[in-house]
């Protein structure tokens, strides 16, 4: 693999991929749990078990999937055959997942779910690993992965946007003009404390069109997408006779991997806590603090999340990527712990809130990643295999357990203790509302701050890194030799 600069048009068309996969993930999080036990009448602690049992799917596919994409040789590359077969797969999953009809039941919920999170990892995987092959260099993988990252919170913007207009037009406007000058009229308004009294139509409806409208633009950004890294995406060819160790061999290895399992056990408490904190944060926000445009708080969200990108890449070029990601959570930490204090109608207090969180987004997202390229720099140099697929493989499946899990004990703790989804405040116990404070408030601080002390003493540094990069440049210079 070289080691000089990726070019922009190798960064940006392979992160472009990231656009509709954070389409994808922002319904699932927020709008799928309302409308499934909201408008579909199934309760809200049994969406939050399903989503779980149809993540255990995942623990056949994830690791077959990565074997399948290491060792997979095709003329027309290992990597590249995913992005023909997944995106079919995902469309049909996000059509039926997203535009259930009238009457559908917990095994419809089940079955599509589970199709959705074949396509997900048919497409995720493999383009993970390709993207830690586009270089070997420690801050080039930054690189790689803030670009990505730039493209996740674009189609964020965009998840947030269709919401955003579909409430607003709901709600008595008609026009695009009309939509921004609500827009604009909202966001100087929640600033200033000042929020103007609306209502919603029913909330039990509402999920609908929003979903619609994030499925229809998902199936459409989806295949273009992919042909982009198809096209302009080179994918390095695999290192001329390198050893194949067997899966159980390899699962040894991954074992051994001190900063692989350090990077892991982050990752599922990092995950964990964000999900906890996600499955609820649609009702928080409409029912606790009383902001009625949620796409809006969304927008404004991810707007910040987009524009602190280039902080964080230079905050993890300049002190080291882990040191990055703990300054992140920290900060995410404070400011969920924050939201304790608020009540119904404190607008400025929410948004400013809100607004740093998504500052942090970007880091929480992209500097785990980063992190995950270099360790798999330790296998190579035990091992002497490329085995990325099988890495992120490992990486996707905790990534996606924690947030399965952590949605599920969420929206149980939740729906058991007596939120109402669809009435809120007023047809909830308690006891229910108080769960719902407590779980998006604290949960973060509890899982963010179990992560911190793995983090602390992180050994995988700049400077280690830079030593075995060098070990496994002389490697392949000899391998390179003998051939």
């Amino acid at each position: 693999m070289a080691t000089e600069p990726l070019s922009k048009k190798v960064l940006y068309a392979h992160g472009s991929l990231g656009l509709p996969l954070a389409v994808i993930g922002y319904p699932l999080a927020i709008w799928i749990p309302a409308h499934y036990s909201g408008g579909l009448g199934i309760s809200l602690a049994t969406v939050g078990t399903i989503l779980m049992l149809a993540r255990l799917s995942d623990v056949i596919t994830d690791p077959l999937m990565g074997e399948l994409s290491d060792r997979w040789r095709t003329r027309i590359g290992r990597r590249r055959p995913w992005l023909l077969i997944g995106p079919p797969v995902m469309m049909i999953g996000v059509y039926n997942l997203f535009m259930p009809g009238e009457g559908v039941g917990i095994g419809y919920f089940l079955l599509w779910l589970t199709v959705f999170f074949l396509g997900s990892t048919m497409i995720a995987l493999p383009h993970r690993a390709w993207g830690a092959e586009l270089s070997p260099d420690y801050h080039q993988r930054s690189r790689v992965t803030a670009a990505r990252e730039i493209y996740v919170l674009i189609g964020l913007l965009v998840a947030a946007a269709i919401p955003m207009i579909i409430e607003i037009l709901a709600d008595g406007g008609s026009s695009v003009g009309q939509v921004f000058t609500t827009l604009w009229d909202d966001a100087i308004g929640a600033f200033a404390g000042d929020f103007r009294e609306k209502t919603i139509v029913d909330r039990a409806t509402l999920t609908g069109p929003v979903l619609e409208g994030l499925a229809w633009a998902i199936i459409m950004v989806l295949p273009m997408c992919a042909a982009m890294v198809m096209i302009f995406v080179k994918e390095p060819k695999p290192v001329e006779n390198e050893v194949r160790p067997k899966v159980s061999d390899g699962l040894k290895l991954v074992m051994k991997n001190g900063p692989m399992l350090r990077v892991l056990a982050i990752v599922l408490l990092v995950h964990f806590g964000e999900s906890f904190r996600n499955a609820v944060s649609l009702f928080f926000i409409r029912d606790i603090v009383g902001v009625p445009t949620i796409g809006a708080a969304y927008f404004f969200y991810f707007v910040a999340g987009l524009a602190a990108i280039p902080f964080w890449l230079w905050l993890g070029r300049t002190i080291g990527k882990h040191r990055a990601f703990m300054c992140t959570l920290i900060t995410v930490a404070i400011v969920s712990a924050a939201n304790l204090l608020l009540d119904y109608g404190d607008y400025s207090a929410f948004f400013l809130l809100f607004v740093v969180k998504g500052f942090c987004f970007g880091g929480l997202q992209f500097l785990p990643i980063a992190m995950l390229a270099d360790v798999v720099d330790v296998d190579a140099a035990r091992s002497g295999a490329g085995r990325a697929g099988s890495y992120f493989a490992f990486f996707g499946f905790s990534e996606k357990i924690a947030i399965a899990f952590g949605t599920g004990v969420s929206l149980n703790i939740v729906g058991l203790l007596g939120f109402d989804p669809s009435g809120g405040v007023e047809a909830s116990t308690e006891i229910g509302v108080s769960a719902l404070r407590y779980v998006y408030c604290l949960g973060p601080v509890l899982f963010f701050g179990l992560a911190l002390k793995l983090i602390w003493n992180y050994p995988l540094t700049p400077a280690r890194h830079a030593r075995l990069r060098a070990s496994l440049e002389r490697r392949t210079a000899r391998l390179a030799s003998k051939s």
